[in-house]
């Protein structure tokens, strides 16, 4: 089938999806929808961010530009079938034109609906719909989809082992305190991310603000991210409020990472203790880090165990059937 495939460009995963929907034997036709060239990504922060931060305020974005774009590029594609990845930065006038067309379309959601612009009733009306979220699953009548991971993405040709456990994402205050405790603790930690980094222009790119006093790196590629964590002496996945389990989830135990999960609600998707590690606190995760560091070779079998249970379960090309499925429910 053509499959139109509109989606953030969050670290490039519309590019995982398109592939596995590729390999499944579609033709598709992938639209990053919220992609913007360096100038209009500096007037955003300047015209848009600022002027909201000032005034305390949520920055509106550039909704109307976008859905020009997107319904430009859906008449002239003319896809059987449309995948739609979290899509509340498109507004109404893009799904009405999806009604109008008639094209079968999926909605898949990689965040809880109340971190999104979309409600209920709004979801109800734009057709199937999957979500990383067992609760807005069972609550809202949405179809669970867990996210993956891309074996393509992983060059472990160039893995460099360290005693370091690794974290790489946005800082927030609870995340921020298990790497302070850990680093407290003698255990040698390290973050990547535009919040960490004290280099000049992500100071600027965060708005400034005081870091913590933790060894910290800029943002890294997917694969570079990867290589981290395959050869990190942990690497850490921390989720806070949310019941989802996010990409890292799949990537850290993909990569043969020995994954720390800061969640134990993970038995559906791994075996705690056998294929990654869980921990409810610090001075647990410390003690976590510990033994693997004296016990090597429990640490090798945990790494192999969820390695050999993300390939056989959770890429995205395990993935595609369900949006097959729920697309070919539509209307």
């Amino acid at each position: 089938m053509r499959v139109l495939l509109v989606s953030p460009r969050f670290h490039g995963y519309w590019r995982s999806i398109a592939a596995a929907l590729s390999a499944a034997g579609h033709q598709v036709r992938a639209h990053p929808y919220d992609q913007r060239s360096a100038g209009a990504l500096v007037a955003h922060k300047l015209g848009r961010e600022l002027p909201a931060r000032l005034a305390g305020r949520p920055a509106t974005g550039a909704e109307g530009t976008l859905t020009r774009r997107a319904v430009a590029l859906l008449r002239e594609s003319r896809p059987e079938a449309v995948v739609v990845v979290r899509g509340d930065g498109l507004g109404p006038a893009f799904y009405e034109e999806l009604d109008a067309a008639r094209v079968p379309r999926v909605l898949w959601l990689y965040d809880e609906v109340r971190r999104t612009g979309w409600s209920p009733e709004t979801l109800r009306a734009v057709g199937p719909v999957a979500t990383y979220s067992p609760l807005d699953a069972a609550a809202l009548g949405l179809r669970y989809l867990p996210l993956a991971f891309d074996p393509a993405v992983a060059d472990l040709h160039q893995v460099a082992r360290t005693d370091d456990v690794v974290f790489i994402g946005a800082r927030y205050l609870s995340r921020e305190e298990v790497l302070v405790g850990l680093q407290a603790a003698g255990v040698p930690v390290r973050a990547f991310g535009r919040d960490w980094s004290r280099h000049l222009l992500d100071r600027a790119r965060t708005w400034g603000g005081a870091r913590p006093g933790v060894p910290s790196g800029r943002d890294v590629s997917r694969a570079e991210g990867y290589r981290l964590m395959a050869g990190a002496g942990g690497a850490l996945n921390l989720h806070g409020d949310q019941d989802g389990f996010t990409m890292r989830t799949f990537e850290a135990s993909g990569v043969g990472g020995l994954q720390l999960l800061d969640r134990d609600d993970v038995g559906e998707l791994y075996e705690p203790g056998v294929e990654l590690l869980t921990f409810t606190g610090v001075e647990e995760l410390v003690d976590l880090v510990r033994r693997a560091r004296h016990e090597p070779g429990w640490a090798e079998t945990v790494r192999a165990r969820g390695r050999e249970r993300t390939l056989a379960e959770h890429t995205f090309a395990h993935r595609v059937g369900v949006l097959e499925e729920l697309w070919s429910t539509w209307g």
